[in-house]
């Protein structure tokens, strides 16, 4: 069995790949064909996908700021689409049954607010795997639409503890007592180093805080995602993130799968899930509306609400447990597990144009947007410094050294993730926060005084957005990116980029350039 549906997996998500779609989409297209030549989901996969979610939750919060969670525009927006929805979605689904659209016309009020409410949650398996793989968790909207997909999950175990009649153990307050030992954890991590060890901690971490968490009846992936947070103020958490990143990508695959095991639905069904669909444009509007009103930037705020435009894996537990409480039919489950898995394939090809598609429309959104912003979004260009690295990374903070040292104070770093720019400008690197594949960030700014744009980022399709913005608005200087490969540096050369440089070529060479110094210096 393990060879049939690895084989499927494989096989459909190369095809998926081959015509640019994410492989996740060619996974939920493979568990619903093995459904159909009859085969059923196994211990291995739903082991799989519990193991999948729990260290996406893990890893989401050792990316996590709390203090995000708490602005207005998570919280408030999170609670106000979540109010709006279901008022919207349950007249959507009061019409539903005046059309005498089949499995909705004996639909009570209560039964209908479950299914409206199932629906009022985006996926977080979907969009961290849409973000990650375009290269955008740590971008302006990528961290808005995380944080309140964390308020989204708050609300999804407050819903499922009060139908449950679930209440948390007296015991829970003991869990308290792990915060005095914080110093002792981040010694263990230090202890760890960066093998094998370091991955098995985050491991150890997140399925240990998901069964303690269990223990005293609260929901384990709260717990994991509580772990994440809790060790993300360490200097490794970045590190171990990465160390998890592919046995998370290949646990969740078990994910998807599921999804199409769960059933194979009728004809019926399916045009059901079809007319859910339909209401995946008001979710989007609904988002998009709320967050513009918090002064939310129109850019981040459509590629925000088209990342949360999605059913999510939450409303097949919540339709799941309504099912076991006899609240609903068990053809609904069958319905929305359709809905969600085709709203994943939609919101992943909308978002393949999403970047594009604002910068072709952009003065229409802008029009709707506040004429004051946040402060995070505000920007100012240091003038005189005529050359830009945009990513902050190793490689970055390498380049930035080696031209700082020949050209002082006329070389500036550009990332998007806040913190780092804070550490970095502790550190005297001239550093600012900010999106380079925004657009609108380039038409803010003076090109005249800048002459070269270094491309230090891992994505070829970050780098390739970016050139593209830097072209429509005709820019004149040089640009120069890294490669890892060389098909991806003919394809950024073929692109329009000036310079490619391989990073592993380059990283021998450097290495063998300083150490014949050391013959040099000695012949000297």
């Amino acid at each position: 069995m393990e060879f049939i549906w690895i084989f499927f997996a494989f096989a459909f998500g190369l095809i998926s790949k081959l015509i640019s779609l994410p492989p996740s989409i060619g996974y939920l297209v493979a568990g619903f064909l093995l459904f159909g030549l009859g085969f059923q989901a196994d211990d291995t996969i739903m082991a799989l996908s519990n193991m999948g979610i729990t260290l996406m939750l893990f890893s989401i919060g050792l990316k996590l700021n709390i203090k995000d969670l708490l602005k207005k525009e998570v919280w408030l927006s999170t609670l106000s689409h979540t109010a709006l929805w279901i008022i919207f979605a349950l007249i959507a689904l009061k019409l539903f049954a005046i059309i005498s659209l089949a499995y909705a016309i004996n639909l009570t009020t209560v039964s209908a607010a479950l299914i409206v409410f199932a629906l009022s949650f985006s996926s977080t398996v979907c969009v961290v795997k849409l973000l990650e793989d375009h290269g955008e968790m740590r971008t302006r909207h990528g961290k808005l639409a995380i944080a309140i997909l964390v308020m989204q999950d708050v609300i999804a175990v407050v819903f499922l503890v009060l139908a449950t009649g679930k209440t948390p153990s007296h015991w829970a307050l003991l869990l308290l007592l792990v915060i005095p030992f914080k110093k002792v954890i981040s010694q263990l991590v230090d202890k760890a180093g960066h093998g094998e060890l370091l991955p098995l901690f985050g491991f150890f971490i997140a399925f240990g805080a998901y069964e303690v968490f269990e223990l005293v009846n609260i929901k384990g992936d709260l717990g994991a995602l509580l772990a994440g947070v809790y060790i993300a103020s360490h200097s490794k958490s970045s590190e171990i993130s990465k160390s998890l990143l592919s046995f998370k990508d290949l646990f969740l695959i078990g994910f998807f799968l599921s999804i199409g095991f769960t059933a194979l639905p009728t004809w019926e069904m399916f045009g059901t899930s079809l007319l859910l669909l339909m209401l995946l444009p008001v979710k989007f509007a609904l988002f998009f509306f709320i967050l513009l009103k918090l002064k939310i930037r129109g850019r981040t705020a459509f590629l925000s609400s088209l990342t949360l435009s999605n059913f999510s894996e939450f409303g097949l537990i919540v339709c799941a447990l309504s099912v076991k409480e006899q609240w609903l039919s068990e053809e609904w489950l069958i319905i929305i597990s359709l809905a969600v898995a085709l709203s994943f394939v939609i919101t992943n090809i909308c978002y393949n144009y999403a970047h594009s598609f604002f910068s072709d429309h952009k003065e229409w959104f802008k029009k709707y947007e506040s004429n004051t912003r946040l402060p995070e979004d505000d920007f100012i260009q240091p003038t005189d410094a005529p050359i830009i690295i945009i990513g902050m990374g190793r490689v970055g903070m390498g380049a930035f050294k080696a031209l700082n040292s020949h050209n002082p104070n006329k070389v500036w770093g550009l990332d998007t993730d806040k913190a780092k720019v804070a550490w970095l400008n502790e550190n005297d690197v001239l550093a600012y926060t900010g999106d380079a594949e925004d657009a609108d960030f380039w038409e803010n700014i003076n090109l005249d005084g800048i002459k070269l744009v270094l491309l230090a980022l891992p994505s070829v399709q970050d780098s390739m957005c970016i050139t593209t913005q830097l072209q429509r608005i005709k820019y004149k200087g040089k640009i120069a990116a890294i490669a890892r490969f060389d098909d991806e540096k003919d394809e950024l050369e073929n692109f329009g980029v000036d310079k490619v440089f391989n990073f592993y070529t380059e990283a021998g060479v450097g290495f063998a350039e300083e150490s014949m110094e050391l013959i040099n210096k000695q012949a000297l």
